[in-house]
């Protein structure tokens, strides 16, 4: 089957050069890896090679050290480092919330599963603990850290999840307190247009509904591991380009 067979032919370790899950790939202590990923997955839209710009400079910023970098943050070490909806005190709202979350509350990954035991949709427990901490902030922190009540796609939690739960030679499958059959699929436009385009969704509006059905229609051909379409989808429009 072609998805199949573009899945397994782009999720190598060739992809990470290019994907923001390369800065993830920088270290090998887990909690590095689960920071540096979230931090690439805030800054995780509009033109790759912009916010990879950003996301060097943001490395700079941390001495390629993100877990020292979280738990000794002051906003003042971000200067005036920005990234388009996300303005300094945006990042510095979130970074100091993860301080607490990392000298308080055990981490991401404790975050995360959490969220999956207690609710439907993980995303909202997750959300919940930015939300009740955050002080000042503006349009850039909930952009970054998106509401899932208001029913949108939530595409970089969903990535950033697939990189910390699916094992690959991308994805680095360091928590396991959830099975990756339990994944949703990353929607940006390309994915849905490409899915669209093969008969895999029906709705029109790239929301967290449109997540569920893809998902469903994507467990259907592999149901331990949905997501690994997600490299499909990328191999798709590379191989064949959608034309207006």
């Amino acid at each position: 089957m072609l998805l199949d067979e573009l899945a397994e032919k782009y999720e190598t370790e060739d992809f990470i050069k290019d994907d923001p899950v390369r800065f993830g790939h920088r270290f090998k202590d887990k909690k590095d890896i689960e920071i540096a990923s979230f931090m690439a997955s805030l800054v995780a839209y509009g033109r790759r090679d912009i916010f990879t710009k950003k996301l060097d400079k943001l490395f700079e910023i941390a001495d390629n050290k993100p877990l020292e970098f979280i738990l000794n943050f002051e906003p003042e070490i971000l200067g005036d480092f920005n990234y388009r909806f996300g303005k300094p005190k945006d990042f510095a709202e979130i970074f100091t919330i993860l301080k607490e979350l990392y000298t308080k509350d055990g981490g991401l990954e404790e975050l995360f599963k959490y969220g999956y035991k207690t609710s439907e949709n993980l995303f909202i427990p997750v959300c919940d603990y930015f939300y009740s901490r955050v002080k000042d902030a503006g349009q850039g922190f909930y952009f970054m850290i998106p509401n899932p009540r208001n029913g949108g796609a939530m595409k970089r939690m969903c990535m950033f999840l697939r990189w910390m739960v699916r094992k690959g030679p991308v994805d680095f499958g360091i928590w396991d307190f959830m099975p990756q059959s339990e994944l949703l699929i990353p929607l940006d436009v390309h994915v849905a247009r490409i899915s669209r385009e093969m008969g895999l969704l029906k709705r029109t509006t790239n929301d967290f509904k449109a997540v569920l059905e893809l998902t469903e229609n994507l467990k259907k051909l592999d149901p331990n591991d949905p997501v690994k379409y997600d490299f499909a989808m990328f191999g798709y429009g590379v191989n064949k380009p959608i034309t207006k």
